[in-house]
């Protein structure tokens, strides 16, 4: 391929825009030959990949995280710079077209989910935590909402709801909608998670360490509303927030091309570049100095009476890694030194199997001690994360599975439906058959035996990313979406599968979900 395809000016933009010609045409050779497939040899099954903990272990876990907690290692990261227009998708369709009370009626008898989903939008409106604020910009334009909804017009609500001069929340982070009412007040899922972190990252002084990732046209709102509300959390808790932010690096946008694999270009002709995905986030966990961290999903939260189970398995699961860690850590300072026997690297063995599903090669087992023990420590000298898991019960997204690697060795992943070939009989068959869903539930040990951070971009499997096809401005254009961040981007990883209640996993994808039972407050 040869640098001629781009002009001067496209080399400029190249190198404002922190990309490289030798990363542009590794993309663009990724468009012509795709990714491969992940090969699913099994689903995880309680028993077969996915731990259930015993409640008489409880308690030991606990005082691990307690322990942990104290010593100010614990803190979480959340990806929150995903915009909430998708949760708004069927409100904007039906602004599109006609929202007479007739129209909208004959769509509803005829089954249309968006009309259907606006139905019980209206009917629930009042029950929403922004209502109320929604009332007061319509009341400022000299407009009654309860009018509005008598009279069935409802263009006026919607257009306030999702655009300025309302309150424009089609162009805000879901972090900043509000999400839940309280007798009071109302919590925006930004709030919430900062109320969550008060209870299992606290340290001995009160200080919660949160971390959110974040669109940088957001920043400002961001720290606007912090400014408003973060010392009155700090004052009720008894806690001081560490808060910090970063932004998804311009370097790990990928350049878009045509459906012909060549550079796509915007109406003046400059080059397109997009964002990857959350799974360019992997250098921003990598880069806040974490120790233990957990990460969440910015819109899985719930109101403080549901609580108590997400809290408590946050630190059952944050135990359970400690406890594993202290043992990974003991064996890589042995193997480090020299220090072992036949014995040890025996009892290393069935612990890698047993807690880790890291097995010794048959290759390797007859051969020196000094070659298994190799083996051992580049397997254990890893990032560890344990993944809380839900019973599957109809939730579009990955799942835990054993996949089959290159070598023919076998590993524990979170895997996307995108990244199955679901039209090989047998894969989809296997897909079918899994029994549990990802919530996005992690705990992660970022740092070696040595107390050093690991250096997360050397554990990325390059090869477990996606393309999809998107439009701008009418016009197809293929993005690439690199590995996620806890599917191929934690891929070498050791992983660890926990099994955790349903009720810890409470997303909000459609506006409409907020109508939940267990996002509104008795």
């Amino acid at each position: 391929m040869s640098e001629l395809m781009f002009v001067e000016a496209d080399l400029v933009q190249i190198k404002e825009d922190k990309q490289t010609i030798e990363k542009i045409f590794a993309e663009i050779e990724i468009f012509k030959s795709n990714f491969p497939f992940t090969k699913i040899n099994r689903s995880c099954q309680v028993g077969d990949g996915i731990i259930a903990i015993p409640e008489e272990a409880f308690a030991e876990y606990l005082f691990l995280h307690q322990k942990a907690c104290s010593d100010g290692r614990l803190m979480k990261f959340v990806p929150a710079s995903g915009a909430a227009s998708r949760m708004f998708k069927f409100l904007q369709s039906c602004q599109l077209e006609s929202l007479d009370p007739d129209y909208l009626l004959k769509k509803v008898n005829e089954g249309v989910s968006d009309y259907l989903n606006l139905e019980k939008f209206l009917k629930n409106i009042h029950k929403f935590s922004f209502f109320a604020d929604l009332q007061e910009v319509l009341a400022k334009q000299g407009i009654s909402l309860l009018e509005k909804l008598e009279k069935k017009d409802y263009r006026p609500i919607i257009t306030n709801l999702l655009a300025l001069p309302g309150l424009n929340y089609s162009h805000l982070p879901k972090a900043l909608i509000k999400f839940h009412h309280y007798s009071d007040y109302d919590r925006t899922a930004l709030e919430e998670h900062l109320v969550e972190g008060v209870h299992y990252t606290s340290d001995f002084q009160g200080k919660v360490r949160i971390h959110f990732t974040i669109s940088p046209e957001h920043l400002i709102l961001f720290q606007s509303l912090l400014a408003s509300l973060q010392s009155a959390y700090e004052e009720h808790y008894s806690v001081n927030f560490a808060i910090s932010f970063s932004e998804q690096k311009k370097s790990t946008d990928t350049i878009a091309v045509d459906l012909e694999n060549k550079p796509f270009r915007d109406q003046n002709g400059k080059l397109v570049f997009r964002p990857a995905g959350h799974g360019a986030l992997i250098e921003n966990l990598g880069e806040i100095d974490g120790d233990i961290v957990f990460i969440k999903n910015i819109d899985n939260v719930v109101p403080d009476q549901l609580k108590d189970k997400t809290i408590l398995y946050k630190k059952i699961l944050c135990g359970y890694l400690l406890k594993i860690q202290e043992k990974i850590f003991f064996y890589l300072s042995k193997l480090s030194a020299n220090d072992f026997s036949l014995e040890l690297l025996a009892e290393i063995r069935s612990f890698a199997e047993k807690e880790l599903n890291v097995f010794l090669p048959e290759n390797l087992i007859e051969v020196q001690a000094k070659n298994i023990a190799d083996f051992f420590f580049e397997k254990l000298n890893r990032p560890l994360r344990v993944c809380g898991m839900v019973k599957n019960e109809g939730e579009p997204g990955g799942g835990p599975f054993w996949i089959e690697d290159s070598d023919g060795s076998l590993s524990l992943q979170i895997v996307e439906t995108s990244q199955i070939d679901v039209k090989t009989s047998e894969q989809k068959q296997k897909l079918s058959e899994a029994t549990h869903f990802n919530p996005v539930d992690l705990v992660c040990g970022l740092k070696n035996f040595r107390g050093e951070s690991f250096n997360l971009k050397e554990f990325v499997d390059p090869k477990t990313g996606f393309i999809a096809i998107k439009s701008k401005n009418g016009r197809d254009l293929k993005s690439l979406e690199l590995p996620g961040l806890w599917n191929g981007a934690m891929a070498k990883w050791n992983t660890i599968f926990v099994e955790v209640p349903v009720i810890t996993f409470n997303p909000v994808k459609t506006v409409n979900d907020l109508l939940r039972q267990e996002h509104q407050i008795v």
